[in-house]
């Protein structure tokens, strides 16, 4: 009966193998019938002829059903290639043929067995680390899933990188199992012996960028450069080959100096400058060098009339794609990045709140499970209120004024404070933010201090760090208590920053906090615009070369449909509609305005020549103006959206696609020119808030 039972599987894995083999046949054909219908009879000998050759050179060495299979839906790509006068549209073929194989395969997915063999001695699986070269054991449940799920599979990580699965083998020969379908046609021949290598089109696995982060804040300005290496992601049962950040490594960190400024209203752009450059001297960098990074302006200084012309000014001087930026819920999200409290939130399976105090704001960030969960911003910091050390105030901001205003203090310029009065300064502002890192402001002074909409506490917060410059005084001052008597408190910093670090410290320990100490405070922001302010798209994209790159400060505009409305009469319409809601919500226009259209959810592949011909009606204007249309989606999918678009419609160019991107709304986006050559091609994308001058009067 055993016996039996092994034969039938057997002939039924047989008969999978055939099936899928003369799938990817009919599915060829039918591509190639529509782009070569009058040559179809000779592409098509071809192509048997060298896809027969290929698996029948590997049969012995795929000894068993898995290998096989993969061997049938990968080396068609390679037979193509054989294939006379195909080089030039190779990779949009290979596309095409994947987007329809993997929607049969998963149509047809639970009839489909095709098994890894469960003798160790003859094939073996195991989790392997890139970085290191070791190998681990994959438990039986997560093999069991590697198994039977038609979709990607996340992989475990080793060295804050997701490792690949390997195979090992009795010969004693272990072979890397290419990850996924969708490899680059560039990849496989590299990888084949005996294959062609068009070397024109050849890509690295592994790229090494330098990126420099430049922070301009309320009280202090200084950058850090950094090395990011990214490396194709190569998964098992991963779409596409794109590619992904795994290591950062901060190569010099400058000098800290204060920000210096012309008046209450400007900043001293021509000192700023040349101290950026006299830090490029020191650590031996040119700007040439650099490959990619932020600058950006952050707290008070934001608000100053020069602002954006600063920001600008530096970062089109510091390097290839350095974006410009400002904005308090992205500075939140590159504090609690930059603290290493994002890591550490992953690590600890916990939710951490990370609270970045400068010398003008305070960026909150709450983070759960290695996920930023919501970000907010406050008027609470440093350098609000300057005092030298006979108290002699030098400077009032406007957070400060409203304060003076709720104690009935009428201090100005040039005035001498008195120590009771910092005092109660200092308190309203701790207690200001204490109480919004617990929930909604609620005194009409800290609704006054809100930069942004409150912090969203989704789930209960385990731990409480602080970065930025007063966190420096927070945690060297633990032991300090602020007495009514604080002449004999040193204050080298000339503002409040040490008065209120002790104020906020003594706030936390009455309500029992739990604080935890990050690796970075003062270089938290920075260390974040440097070393995460980078994206990556992914590697099956769609872009008219026409277009100039980089493009600049891009608005995001989010669109959630349901594909299923595409199948039916009036789905145009539909899509006319939403896109019309989601603009004016924004204060857009088409035909008039650049932004990007984003659609997070995975397009179905039924639906996207449907999808094609709406988007032609959404863009009426923007094609008969000549304007740019960007479109961006979450999953998967940009090239073949951006090949419908130019197949279908009347959109023939000034057309970009990006896929496997994550932006939301009130974000804006700048994207560099690709990172590699060849047909499959990655985007650099910097995601950022964007603003400059916010006042509340």
């Amino acid at each position: 009966m055993e016996k039996n039972k092994k034969k039938a599987k057997s002939a039924k894995q047989r008969l999978s193998l055939t099936k899928a083999k003369a799938q990817i046949i009919s599915i060829v054909e039918r591509t190639l019938k529509e782009r070569f219908p009058e040559n179809l009879e000779v592409l098509m000998q071809q192509f048997r002829i060298q896809y027969e050759i290929l698996l029948k050179k590997y049969e012995v060495e795929d000894n068993n059903e898995l290998l096989r299979y993969y061997r049938i839906t990968s080396q068609y790509k390679l037979a193509l290639a054989h294939v006379s006068n195909l080089e030039e549209y190779l990779d949009e073929l290979c596309e095409q043929v994947d987007a329809r194989f993997d929607e049969t395969h998963k149509e047809e997915h639970n009839q489909t067995e095709i098994e890894v063999p469960k003798k160790r001695a003859e094939v073996e699986f195991k989790y392997y680390c890139t970085i290191c070269h070791q190998s681990f054991d994959i438990p039986s449940e997560m093999k069991a899933k590697l198994e039977n799920s038609p979709e990607k599979v996340v992989l475990p990580k080793h060295h804050e990188k997701e490792m690949i699965l390997k195979i090992f083998q009795d010969d004693s020969k272990d072979k890397i199992l290419p990850m996924g379908k969708k490899q680059s046609t560039n990849h496989l021949f590299s990888k084949t012996d005996g294959s062609p290598k068009p070397q024109k089109n050849q890509t690295a696995d592994t790229l090494q960028m330098l990126s420099v982060g430049i922070d301009i804040g309320s009280s202090t300005s200084h950058l850090i450069f950094s090395h990011l290496t990214l490396h194709r992601e190569f998964s098992f049962l991963n779409k596409t080959n794109r590619f992904k950040l795994v290591d950062r490594k901060i190569i010099y960190e400058g000098e800290i100096i204060f920000t210096p400024l012309r008046d209450d209203e400007y900043i001293d752009i021509e000192k700023l400058v040349e101290f950026f450059k006299k830090e490029y001297i020191k650590a031996k960098i040119t700007p040439e060098m650099v490959d990619t990074g932020a600058v950006i302006v952050t707290g008070e200084s934001a608000k100053k009339k020069n602002a954006a012309e600063i920001v600008e000014k530096i970062a089109s001087e510091s390097g290839k794609f350095v974006s410009a930026s400002a904005g308090p819920n992205f500075e939140s999200t590159l504090g609690i990045m930059g603290s290493g409290m994002l890591e550490e939130s992953k690590r600890l399976t916990s939710t951490i709140m990370n609270v970045d105090i400068g010398g003008g704001t305070s960026n909150i960030a709450i983070a759960s499970n290695g996920n930023i969960l919501s970000t907010s911003c406050i008027n609470v910091g440093g350098r609000l209120l300057g005092i030298d050390k006979y108290f002699k105030i030098w400077r009032i901001d406007e957070p400060t004024e409203w304060i003076f205003k709720e104690l009935a203090l009428n201090y100005q310029l040039g005035d001498i404070i008195s120590q009771m009065d910092i005092l109660r300064v200092v308190k309203v502002y701790a207690n200001a933010l204490l109480e919004v890192m617990q929930g909604p402001a609620r005194s009409s002074i800290a609704r006054k201090l809100m930069m942004t909409e409150n912090i969203q506490i989704p789930t209960p917060v385990h731990k409480y760090s602080f970065s930025g410059g007063v966190a420096e005084l927070i945690y060297s001052t633990k032991n300090s208590q602020l007495s009514p008597n604080i002449s004999g408190i040193l204050n080298p910093f000339d503002d409040i920053g040490i008065y209120l670090a002790i104020e906020i410290r003594n706030l936390c320990e009455e309500l029992q906090l739990p604080i935890i100490e990050p690796t970075s405070k003062i270089r938290a922001t920075v260390i974040g615009a440097g070393a995460f302010s980078l994206s990556v798209s992914g590697s099956t994209c769609y872009w008219d070369e026409t277009i100039k790159l980089p493009l600049n400060n891009i608005p995001v505009v989010p669109i959630a449909v349901d594909y299923n409305k595409f199948f039916f009469e009036g789905y145009q319409e539909y899509l006319r509609q939403k896109v019309e809601i989601a603009l004016r919500n924004f204060n857009l226009v088409e035909g008039e305005d650049v932004f990007a259209l984003y659609f997070k959810d995975q397009i179905y592949q039924s639906a996207i020549v449907p999808l094609a011909q709406s988007l032609e009606i959404v863009f009426s204007n923007s094609i008969n103006n000549h304007k740019l249309i960007i479109i961006v989606l979450g999953e998967d999918g940009g090239k073949m959206l951006g090949l419908t678009l130019k197949r279908e419609t009347l959109i023939k160019n000034n057309l970009l696609c990006l896929d496997e991107l994550d932006l939301e709304a009130g974000d804006w986006i700048d994207i560099g020119a690709p990172l590699n050559t060849g047909a499959k091609k990655s985007f650099p994308i910097t995601k950022k808030s964007l603003v400059f001058n916010s006042n509340k009067n």
